[in-house]
């Protein structure tokens, strides 16, 4: 009966148009009806402390990040130098795509960031050389979901609040799961371009690749502060994140100079609304969850799922089929702040490690943000794109069976994720 509660409450208020955050709330004030217990006291508590918590200042800092380096020239260089790199290859902007993608992933942290940066700089770029817009749009789409599996990410830290889990070390764990996951993306394109006849670019000197380069290395230095400094200890995630923030500002402003004080203005008011939403979105949550567990949810699923205890892959597949259709209406905070702390105990009731957990988890996340009808990140690149939702849809599709292949392979195999992490952390 709790378990029902929770479920229709929720979807009914989702259902008739409240937001996501409101709707967190209904559902806990129906939960604390049914139990028994309703305090708007206890309400209020729990949504202050939701937010009260030192880990999730990364959050802020990270979306900062990203909204200069897109501002600030850093990803525009970035996209010059993997044009530099293979852009003379046939098909070779696709391959610009998902290698821009994979450092710019490395940068902000932020998917929709990403794909509204790509989508702006190689779209137009892609189909004037000839290559069919939707499926190019697909694949900025699905390279830009890269962005919460490498760190630094805001769905780790997200993840790792709500679970009571390292963000360091899932941060770490994340490292070579999304660089599989640029892979796959690129061996689908090979597969997909190899019969376009489109006009490939000529080949750039070595001189040239080392102006883009040297034009670059600023930006891609960033990532490399943040990995070694996470690594040796310098600083934790969320110091990491003021680090990749004042790095970004001063080289915009400093070495770039594409950033003036006006403009700097927007940018803060820009990342602070959408702070604000995540923020707001974790504190409702936090009060869901705090009813989860006093109403014992955890202890009924656990009954539920008894006979797939014993088979921790078998039990990871069930999991990971549940969030893709649970992806594929919500997006991937909301997903992240409601099934944590009922799946956690279940994951380690079943002796599955927490970390390898995460990075399966997020990565699923991070897919189901090109899922339809939702799919946040489709909505950015057909609007930034100008083109249609059925378009990006239609485009998206072979690159979202590659990721989720690489994702099962990892339930198959759990040693892709843990052996390389184990090595990082």
């Amino acid at each position: 009966m709790t378990i029902a509660i929770f479920v229709f409450s929720l979807l009914g208020a989702m259902a008739i148009g409240i937001p996501i955050a409101f709707s967190l709330l209904i559902c806990g004030v129906a939960l604390m009806w049914h139990l028994n217990m309703f305090d708007a006291q206890i309400l209020a508590q729990n949504l202050l402390e939701g937010a009260n918590s030192f880990p999730l200042l990364a959050v802020p800092f990270f979306m900062l990040a990203g909204e200069i380096m897109n501002a600030g020239g850093l990803s525009r260089r970035i996209v010059n130098f993997a044009m530099a790199c293979v852009g003379h290859i046939k098909g070779g902007l696709g391959y610009v795509t998902i290698m821009a993608a994979v450092i710019m992933a490395a940068l902000s942290g932020s998917a929709v960031a990403d794909a509204a940066a790509l989508s702006a700089l190689l779209l137009p770029m892609m189909v004037a050389a000839g290559h069919d817009r939707a499926r190019s749009a697909g694949l900025i789409a699905s390279a830009s979901i890269i962005a919460p599996v490498i760190p630094p990410s805001i769905g780790f830290v997200i993840f790792g609040v709500a679970g009571n889990v390292s963000i360091s070390k899932l941060f770490m764990a994340g490292i070579v799961p999304g660089i599989m996951l640029g892979a796959s993306l690129w061996v689908t394109w090979w597969w997909l371009a190899r019969r376009e006849l489109v006009q490939v670019p000529p080949r750039k000197t070595l001189r040239e690749i080392g102006v883009a380069m040297r034009e670059a290395t600023w930006a891609l230095v960033m990532p490399l502060i943040v990995v070694f400094g996470l690594k040796f200890g310098v600083f934790t995630p969320t110091e990491a994140a003021v680090v990749a923030a004042v790095y970004a500002l001063f080289i915009s402003t400093c070495v770039y100079r594409e950033l003036g004080l006006k403009d700097l203005y927007p940018l803060f008011v820009s990342s602070a609304k959408t702070s604000a939403v995540v923020m707001f979105l974790v504190a409702a949550a936090m009060v869901s969850a705090w009813l989860i567990t006093v109403a014992n949810l955890p202890a009924q699923l656990i009954e539920f799922l008894q006979p797939l205890l014993d088979s921790p892959r078998l039990l990871m597949f069930t999991i990971m089929v549940i969030i893709i259709v649970i992806g594929t209406a919500l997006d991937m905070t909301p997903t992240i702040l409601l099934l944590t702390p009922v799946l956690m105990p279940v994951v380690k009731a079943a002796g599955i490690d927490p970390i390898y957990f995460g990075v399966l988890f997020i990565i699923n996340c991070a897919i189901g943000l090109i899922t339809p009808p939702v799919g946040t990140v489709l909505n950015a690149v057909a609007g930034v794109g100008k083109i249609s939702m059925d378009e990006v849809t239609r485009g998206v599709m072979p690159f979202m069976i590659a990721q989720f292949t690489i994702m099962f392979a990892m339930v198959a195999f759990p040693a892709l994720v843990m052996v390389p992490a184990r090595w990082f952390y």
